[in-house]
């Protein structure tokens, strides 16, 4: 199988679709999902109020759909052989802060569901390392442009 850098970034758009579609189903189906994670924590927590659920999935929705938007864009730059470029750095920095506020999000909410606290955990994660890669990229193109200057 011959695997090249145009089928990894169309399998990185199909995976970002893939989401896009799982992110619409949430916030679609939020009104079925709040009743099932309130049964839930019964026996995870002691959440009573589904308007408080409802304002952390549609929160978390909004960071989630701003992130995918960058991903997008970054991926399209990427295709048209525009790597380390400022918008790139920006898409980047604009992920990082959505999974940070996502991260926010779920550490505030956790006093009040505590399994959210998982998941504001693995968004801090995510978003320190996307921050690593962000400083990676904004490196690379302070360097580039400095080659650029020297021919």
């Amino acid at each position: 199988m011959d695997w090249n850098q145009n089928k990894s970034i169309l399998l990185s758009r199909l995976c970002i679709i893939a989401f896009a579609v799982l992110l619409a189903a949430i916030d679609f189906g939020a009104c079925w999902l709040v009743p099932r994670l309130l049964s839930l924590s019964v026996i995870l927590g002691s959440l009573q109020n589904s308007g408080f659920l409802f304002a952390v999935i549609y929160s978390c929705s909004i960071m989630a759909w701003i992130l995918l938007f960058s991903l997008w864009k970054l991926l399209q730059n990427m295709k048209a052989g525009i790597v380390f470029q400022i918008d790139n750095v920006r898409y980047l920095r604009i992920t990082s802060w959505c999974c940070f506020a996502v991260c926010a999000i779920g550490f505030a909410s956790a006093f009040f569901y505590f399994p959210i606290i998982l998941i504001a955990i693995a968004a801090g994660f995510v978003g320190l390392i996307v921050r690593i890669v962000k400083n990676v990229f904004e490196q690379a193109r302070i360097m580039k442009e400095e080659l650029d200057f020297t021919v």
